[in-house]
């Protein structure tokens, strides 16, 4: 029987499903992209044509103003250094920490393993506030160095569960049993069998961790000095720098003008800010919608 002769005859209630189906994918799929299209266009505009509202979809008044304003700032160059280090470094910390926490989690005749769990799900509940916080990081000396945004965050408690589940429902547990019979440490098998196999987790690990460290700034603002702030502050800054006060402007001319730069700043801070972690996505992408998929069942 041929191919054509085998095909399944669709209805007209299927046609019209996969005709509102694609519609509605379609209008969803514009309503997600319209505001990053909109932020993109803004940011290449003029400020007089962000503040009148002239810029819907292309730029108008094609300038780099509001580029050009931020790469004046001194402090952009060291900010952006001072965020990629502080991404990566948490990072690699937190993807090894949680990983390292998650596997004997894992593991069936782990001694306590109940106890533990419930231990790190209660932490969830609770949070020890800003100055308590504060105190304990002066008091272990991490105050002004990287490490007050690194190491009290390096283990997610949500990032550990999500995890743990990934290894029981994907990593068969015969293959610890055949490891241990055949003499494999635990510590072969975590780094010879579970990493290699964990790879969509560890992409979803990675994305959420980065990502989280690259827009942190209420912490890096709390924690380090001003001469080592990271983009994200030093981003802030500039944002305030440029407001207006109303009350100190007597020329209406220069005050709109000034209102139209601070308006076009936070649209080129946003695409500043955030193609970093756009650019990261694409190498990881392979992994992340199976990680997050598996990863998503918490039991």
């Amino acid at each position: 029987m041929s191919a054509k002769a085998m095909k399944v005859k669709r209805s007209t209630g299927d046609k019209v499903f996969d005709i509102v189906n694609y519609t509605f994918l379609i209008f969803l799929t514009l309503i997600v992209l319209y505001p990053l299209v909109y932020v993109l266009s803004a940011s290449f505009s003029s400020p007089y044509a962000v503040t009148s509202g002239q810029v819907w979809l292309f730029p108008k008044d094609v300038s780099l103003v509001g580029y050009e304003t931020v790469f004046k700032d001194p402090n952009i160059v060291s900010g952006f250094f001072y965020a990629v280090y502080r991404t990566v470094l948490g990072t690699l910390i937190g993807v090894v920490m949680t990983m390292m926490a998650a596997y004997p989690l894992s593991v069936r005749d782990f001694a306590g393993r109940g106890v533990f769990m419930k231990l790190l799900t209660f932490t969830m509940m609770f949070g020890g506030g800003l100055i308590p916080s504060f105190l304990n990081i002066n008091e272990l000396g991490l105050y002004g160095t990287y490490w007050a945004l690194v190491i009290p965050g390096a283990v997610g408690v949500y990032n550990v569960i999500v995890t743990r589940t990934f290894i029981q429902s994907t990593i068969p547990y015969d293959l610890y049993e055949s490891a241990s019979l055949d003499g494999c440490s635990d510590l072969g098998y975590f780094l010879k069998v579970v990493i290699p196999l964990s790879k969509p987790i560890l992409a979803v690990l990675t994305m959420y961790v980065a990502v989280g460290h690259w827009n942190d700034y209420f912490n890096a603002m709390i924690y380090l000095k001003s001469d080592n702030y990271p983009l994200q502050v030093v981003l802030r800054n500039i944002i305030l720098m440029n407001q207006i006060d109303p009350e100190n402007m007597a020329d209406v001319d220069t005050m709109m003008k000034m209102q139209g730069l601070a308006e076009l700043l936070k649209y080129s801070l946003i695409v500043i800010s955030s193609v970093p972690m756009l650019l990261l996505y694409p190498f990881i992408q392979k992994h992340f919608v199976k990680g997050v998929m598996i990863g998503a069942i918490k039991g």
